[in-house]
């Protein structure tokens, strides 16, 4: 006889996904927070990993850097020196694959902790409507700007996100 495991079951053999620590200077003016790691990220231990993933197309065309075009560590140190924080609005989680409509929270990151750290924090900016829904209790007294999501999952035209992701330039000049 063959057993189908209930949702239970198949969450609890699922292993437990854990995020990155966040990436930014205690000046940056702009936080920029998604979900959680997807599989590529996870696997490379590196943010927007996945190479469909429109992120570093997005955010380099914000600040004026082809961020493409850059290895892994350059993109992270111009997102520090044009004032851009990066993290996620969870820390723990199970899910299989990569949607963020299969993701189970375990934990949550401590968001008003690291805000608390950010005195000139003008904007926090969500990389889709996941990391809004979860983060919109921050704790910081700045714009939210939910973004559509820069996931190959998620898709609008690359025009018309990229018209929306720069709304976060306004506040790094």
């Amino acid at each position: 006889m063959l057993i189908k495991p209930t949702s239970a079951t198949a969450e609890a053999a699922a292993e437990l996904l854990r995020g990155f620590p966040p990436v930014y200077r205690p000046d940056a003016r702009v936080l920029i927070l998604g979900s959680l790691p997807g599989a590529q990220s996870l696997a490379r231990q590196s943010y927007y990993a996945n190479p469909r993933n429109q992120f570093w197309q997005l955010v380099g065309s914000v600040i004026g850097v082809d961020l493409v075009g850059c290895d892994y560590a350059d993109r992270l140190a111009t997102l520090i020196a044009h004032r851009v924080a990066l993290w996620d609005v969870v820390s723990t989680g199970h899910r299989q694959g990569s949607l963020d409509a299969d993701l189970k929270i375990a934990e949550r990151s401590d968001l008003a902790g690291l805000v608390a750290r950010l005195p000139d924090l003008r904007a926090i900016a969500f990389n889709g409507q996941l990391a809004a829904r979860q983060a919109a209790d921050a704790g910081a007294a700045v714009e939210l700007i939910t973004l559509p999501s820069s996931s190959p999952a998620h898709t609008l035209p690359l025009a018309q996100k990229q018209t929306a992701w720069n709304a976060i330039g306004r506040h790094l000049s």
